[in-house]
């Protein structure tokens, strides 16, 4: 069995809402956003050999600057992605969007889509309409997911500044992507996020991003800039410790060998990032990471030990 906790579908509502509150797709992350349907979906896990998929709408991040209406466009859109679960129960699950840095709609939110419409969890974007994971202006929303033992799914969003006269700034998944998620995980270990909201289980994407490399680099800086009080001291294993993460993207030859350098094997779960990596490539992908005998015992835990247990006892 296999669980794939990196999945995106992309509803009509959404593309609809991405017209409603004007967020071109091309200049937010440099590509469009692929097609997608339920029924292809499921072609592709037959092929792949997913048996469940927990779905997220993608980035962009419906959000605008409007409060009112990017409730609105989360609400329709999260109430489509349930009503596609409720299609394909054994298939499918999903994880609600939230309007984001507006705390108050991303509570109300996150209440009825967990309550009402099924949700297992959150997609949080690494950051917000500018506003990253742990800045303490998101302190009520984290002490609600932890209060409801929530999973959350991580994803990046593109930094709203970012150089553009670079191949990195071209397509944002080039460079940005994983950037930006490392910096958002950062600050949240930075302020603490993990120990202090210890109930809620986060999954990090695309095998850590830059993670494996900056820890122990942030882990000397931080000590250094503690000791000459320009940040709080931290104890980062323990931040780090708490984190899950996929392996969406590329694990193989060198980024799953850096995670385990650095993370638990018990707290990996695989993402396939379908649709935006095409079925075929993720299939290849695939079957090769199948065939490695290198990772053959650690892949059971991966694709399906981890993955109940992250699922188990999320939003209660």
């Amino acid at each position: 069995m296999t669980i794939d906790f990196h999945a995106h579908a992309i509803t009509k509502e959404y593309l609809d809402w991405l017209n409603l509150l004007k967020i071109d797709p091309l200049k937010v992350d440099g590509f469009k956003v692929p097609d997608w349907s339920a029924k292809d979906h499921l072609a592709f896990m037959k092929e792949a050999g997913i048996d469940f998929s927990i779905l997220s709408s993608p980035t962009p991040h419906l959000y605008n600057g409007d409060n009112k209406q990017s409730a609105k466009a989360n609400r329709q859109v999260n109430k489509s992605l349930s009503e596609i679960c409720k299609e394909y129960p054994n298939k499918f699950a999903f994880v609600a969007s939230v309007p984001l840095p507006d705390v108050k709609g991303a509570i109300k939110e996150y209440k009825y889509a967990v309550k009402k419409l099924g949700a297992v969890g959150v997609k949080l974007t690494s950051n917000s309409f500018g506003v990253y994971l742990g800045d303490p202006a998101f302190d009520d929303f984290m002490a609600e997911l932890n209060k409801n033992n929530a999973l959350v799914i991580i994803h990046p969003q593109r930094a709203t500044e970012y150089p553009k006269n670079n191949i990195t700034g071209t397509v944002a998944a080039i460079f940005e992507y994983p950037t930006d998620t490392t910096r958002a995980v950062l600050n949240m270990m930075s302020n603490k996020i993990m120990t202090r909201y210890p109930n809620i289980k986060f999954v990090v994407p695309h095998t850590g991003s830059f993670l494996p490399y900056m820890l122990q680099r942030f882990k000397g800086v931080s000590g250094i800039l503690a000791s000459l009080g320009m940040m709080d001291v931290v104890n980062l294993q323990e931040e780090f410790k708490n984190l899950y993460f996929d392996i969406a993207g590329d694990p193989e030859p060198v980024a799953l060998d850096m995670l385990l350098m650095v993370a638990d094997k018990n707290k990996i779960v695989y993402g396939s990032d379908y649709p935006h990596s095409p079925a075929k490539v993720v299939v290849a992908k695939k079957q090769h990471l199948d065939n490695n005998e290198k990772y053959k015992e650690l892949l059971k835990n991966i694709y399906k030990t981890n993955a109940k247990k992250l699922l188990k006892g999320a939003n209660k």
